[in-house]
């Protein structure tokens, strides 16, 4: 007979309290069920149930036994369920909050795609600045840019780092001139980005020295990115700016990468969702798409 049937006919007649009992649950005859169990104890040599026509009670070392079969029998139908969940496919909703520059830009279409690809799965973005509490908000997934801080509770996965630049227009650069180094920015008007009434540094990266911090000097300063870069495009001065938020207007021409011999600095993005003992699939689908194709698209 086979051993891990047996030990789930033992538990299911330990748990219900009879062998009758585990055979209605177990759709067998009452025998078979006893078969079962003295398949066990030949194959141990020891008795694990006490058995009368009235009760049945395990023996010290059936309990011992009896949990340990628990514990295979749980994994055992774990490992069904995760090669069940494989040859699934992702359903129900999945609620998603993200920055809203980066989530318009990249997060969103890419996620869009995949639910093409599984009509049943539901999505629900939220386009959020500043960041929500995943745990409150009961979303399944987060995602975030630049220093994670209060991870209690979640799980994490770098997906992609975001790449900076500094770029300028062509009538603006014809007008103040190319800078040719980081200590020529300072003789450039720049465009600032001040959130929560911080102005943010530009960083520039230094091999194994923390990176170069230089704070721009300008009379703009605005708290929302797109709008730099369309002041950026329009002539008022030098941005520093991601990547994928001015990668179509590097590629028209209408904004001109500056200082391309300087290694942009690089902010790692993270995928973040609830700790739970397994991943849900529609999350571990999601993550597993955005680490593929986020990349290319932000750096």
């Amino acid at each position: 007979m086979d051993r891990l049937t047996s030990m789930a006919v033992f538990v299911k007649a330990v748990d219900l309290g009879s062998f009758a009992a585990a055979a209605d649950a177990l759709e067998m005859s009452g025998p078979m069920v006893g078969k079962h169990v003295r398949f066990l104890e030949e194959r141990l040599g020891v008795r694990l149930l006490n058995r009368t026509t009235r009760r049945q009670s395990l023996t010290e070392t059936g309990q011992a036994y009896y949990e340990r079969c628990r514990t295979v029998i749980s994994e055992a139908e774990a490992a069904d369920a995760v090669v069940a969940e494989e040859l699934s496919e992702p359903r129900g909703r999945l609620r998603v909050t993200m920055p809203a520059l980066l989530g318009r830009h990249c997060i969103a279409p890419l996620l869009m795609k995949l639910a093409r690809r599984y009509p049943h799965l539901e999505l629900d973005l939220s386009f959020g600045d500043p960041i929500a509490n995943i745990i409150e908000g009961r979303y399944d997934l987060a995602i975030r840019t630049g220093d994670l801080h209060d991870q209690s509770g979640l799980m994490t996965r770098r997906i992609a780092s975001q790449r900076m630049v500094v770029c300028g227009s062509r009538a603006y650069l014809r007008a103040n001139g190319k800078p040719k180094s980081l200590d020529e920015l300072a003789q450039h008007q720049a465009i600032i980005y001040r959130r929560s009434g911080r102005v943010r540094p530009w960083l520039f990266p230094r091999e194994g020295q923390p990176p170069s911090e230089i704070m721009p000097a300008g009379r703009l300063r605005l708290d929302d990115l797109d709008a730099i870069a369309g002041a950026a495009t329009k002539g008022m001065g030098l941005a520093w700016l991601p990547y994928w938020l001015v990668r179509e207007r590097l590629r028209a021409g209408t904004l001109i990468n500056l200082l391309s011999g300087q290694p942009g600095f690089l902010y790692d993005c993270h995928a973040l969702w609830p700790r739970s003992p397994r991943m849900p699939l529609k999350v571990r689908v999601a993550v597993d798409a955005l680490a593929a194709a986020l990349p290319k698209l932000m750096t």
